[in-house]
C-alpha cells in the first residue's frame, strides 16, 4: 500500500507539471488521475517490474507435531536490487505475542530469495504467525503482511472448565416441556420454489413456549408407493433464511428449518441481528438459543410424524451457529444418526470470551445496560449453552469442519469441542480458510451419509 501511494504522488506532481504547461482543466486532471489509479498506466519515469511474496506452510493441514516449519519466499521482476528484511512474529490465539525473528535479505534484479523458519517448544494448541517482508529501494520498496495459523499437537487440547453438574438435567427437563406442547403440524404445498422432480411443502410447527416455527420440506417425486427417505435436517447459520432446498438425490428429502426469531419464523421475535444473540440472556430457561435448540428437537418430532421419511436414517447439518445447532441437537436428542458440523460457534465459550468479539461485544453492553446482571452471570447461563459440554453426549457418527484462521470459531476452540466427542467422529481442517469450509467437506460428507445409511 505504502508502495502505491509513493508511485501515486509521483504521478500527481508530474500532472501538474502537464497542468502548468497546457493549463488543463482541475476536472481533466482529477480523469487523468482515475485513469492512472485504476487503470493502471505508468507514466515514463516509473520503472515497470513487481515483487510478489508467499508463505508455505511445510504440513498440508497446518498440523505440527512439534516444531512448525515454514519457508517465506519473495520474488522481483524489477532490474535493480531491494534489500531489507523478512520477519515474523506468533501470537496465541488471544493475541499474546510468543515468538519473534528476523533476516537480513538482499533481491536481486529479477531475482527471489527463500528463506527458512522454524518455530519451536511451544505448548499443544494453535497459534497465529504472521510473516512481514520489508525492503526499500530504487522502487519506493516494498511491504506486506501474511497471516497465517497453525497447531501444535491439537489432539491434546483440552479446557479447563467443566460443564455444570445439572447439565444432563437441564436439557432433560426442557425436553419434557416440549413434550408437553403439542405440534400442531401444518403441511401445506409451498409455491416459493418449483422443481419437475421434487415435492415442496410448507411445514408449520408449535415449538417451546408455543412458538410457531416454519420449516420447508423437499421430497424426490416417485411412482414407487413404498418408497422411504433418508432425511437430512438443514440447520441455520445466525440470522440466516432458510427457504427449501431442493437437490438432486433421488434417496434423500431435506427439511430446513427456520429457528425462533430466525427467517421464516420471527414471528414475536423480531430483533435487530445484534440483539437476537442476547435475548433472555439473564435466564437459562427463557434464552432464545433454549428454545431454538429444542426448535430442532421439534423437527425431528415432525420427521418421525412422517410415514414416507426414513427414522432411522436422519443427518442434521449446519455451519456456524448451524453447526453449533447440530452439535447441540445431536447430544440431546438420540434420534440423530449422523452430525455433520462445520465451523461451529459457542464452543469453549469463556476461553471464546478472551479470543472472538464476537458476541462478546454485544454481550458486555447488554450487561452494561442491566442493574445487578454481572459477566459471571452470564458465563453461568452460557456453561448450558458451550459446545463443548454437548460433546461428550453424541452417541451418533460425526463429521466437523474448521478453518485454521477462523475468527468467529477459532481452531483451539472447535479441537476443544472434537476432543470431546467420544463417538465415531472425522475432522477436515482447511488450512488457508477463515469462517468457511471448501468443496471437499462436502464430498466427504456425502459420502459418509451414504455409507453410513446404505444408500448404494
Amino acid at each position: 500500500m505504502l508502495n502505491n501511494i509513493s508511485r501515486i504522488g509521483k504521478i500527481l506532481k508530474w500532472l501538474n507539471r502537464q497542468v502548468n504547461m497546457i493549463h488543463v482543466s482541475k476536472k481533466i486532471l482529477a480523469i487523468i488521475c482515475c485513469l492512472f489509479i485504476l487503470g493502471g498506466l505508468q507514466p515514463a519515469f516509473a520503472q515497470e517490474g513487481a515483487m510478489t511474496d508467499t508463505a508455505i506452510t511445510h504440513s498440508s493441514d497446518g498440523i505440527f507435531s512439534s516444531t512448525a516449519s515454514y519457508t517465506f519466499q519473495v520474488n522481483s521482476t524489477f532490474k535493480n536490487t531491494e534489500a531489507g528484511k523478512v520477519s515474523y512474529i506468533v501470537t496465541t490465539e488471544a493475541g499474546k505475542k510468543l515468538r519473534s525473528d528476523s533476516v537480513k535479505v538482499k533481491i536481486g534484479g529479477h531475482g527471489s530469495g527463500s528463506y527458512d523458519f522454524d518455530i519451536a517448544g511451544l505448548k499443544p494448541g494453535f497459534y497465529k504467525i504472521n510473516f512481514m517482508v520489508n525492503v526499500e529501494g530504487e522502487n519506493d520498496g516494498y511491504d506486506d503482511t501474511i497471516r497465517k495459523a497453525f497447531g501444535i499437537r491439537p489432539q491434546l487440547i483440552t479446557s479447563q472448565y467443566g460443564k455444570p453438574a445439572d447439565f444432563e438435567s437441564f436439557w432433560h427437563d426442557r425436553r419434557l416441556e416440549l413434550d408437553k406442547i403439542k405440534p400442531e403440524y401444518k403441511v401445506t404445498d409451498s409455491v416459493m420454489a418449483n422443481d419437475d422432480n421434487r415435492k415442496i411443502f410448507k411445514v408449520e410447527m408449535r415449538s417451546l413456549g408455543g412458538y410457531k416455527v416454519v420449516a420447508f420440506l423437499t421430497e424426490p417425486k416417485t411412482n414407487n408407493k413404498n418408497k422411504k427417505f433418508a432425511v437430512l435436517l438443514g440447520l441455520p447459520g445466525y440470522q440466516v433464511t432458510l427457504g427449501p432446498m431442493l437437490g438432486k438425490d433421488p434417496d434423500i428429502a431435506i427439511l430446513t428449518l427456520n429457528i425462533r426469531g430466525s427467517g421464516y419464523s420471527k414471528g414475536v421475535i423480531d430483533v435487530r441481528r445484534e440483539d437476537y444473540i442476547i435475548l433472555n440472556l439473564e435466564d437459562k430457561n427463557k434464552y432464545v438459543l433454549c428454545g431454538a435448540i429444542m426448535d430442532c428437537v421439534r423437527a425431528v418430532d415432525f420427521i418421525y410424524s412422517r410415514p414416507e421419511l426414513r427414522h432411522d436414517n436422519i443427518i442434521a447439518a449446519g455451519g456456524s451457529l448451524g453447526g453449533f445447532l447440530a452439535i447441540a441437537t445431536s447430544s440431546i436428542d438420540k434420534r440423530i444418526n449422523f452430525c455433520s458440523a462445520a465451523n461451529p460457534v459457542f464452543s469453549d465459550i469463556r476461553n471464546l470470551a478472551h479470543e472472538a468479539d464476537w458476541p462478546f461485544i454485544d454481550i458486555r453492553k447488554y450487561v452494561n445496560t442491566r442493574p445487578g446482571l454481572t459477566m459471571d452471570k452470564v458465563f453461568d447461563n452460557l456453561d448450558y449453552f458451550d459446545a463443548k459440554n454437548f460433546a461428550s453426549d453424541i452417541e451418533c457418527p460425526t463429521l466437523v469442519g474448521m478453518g485454521l484462521v477462523d475468527d468467529i470459531a477459532p481452531p483451539n476452540t472447535v479441537y476443544t469441542l472434537y476432543n470431546g466427542i467420544r463417538a465415531p467422529k472425522h475432522l477436515i481442517i482447511f488450512r488457508d480458510l477463515g469462517h468457511e469450509i471448501g468443496k471437499k467437506y462436502v464430498v466427504y460428507e456425502g459420502r459418509w451419509m451414504r455409507d453410513l445409511f446404505a444408500l448404494f
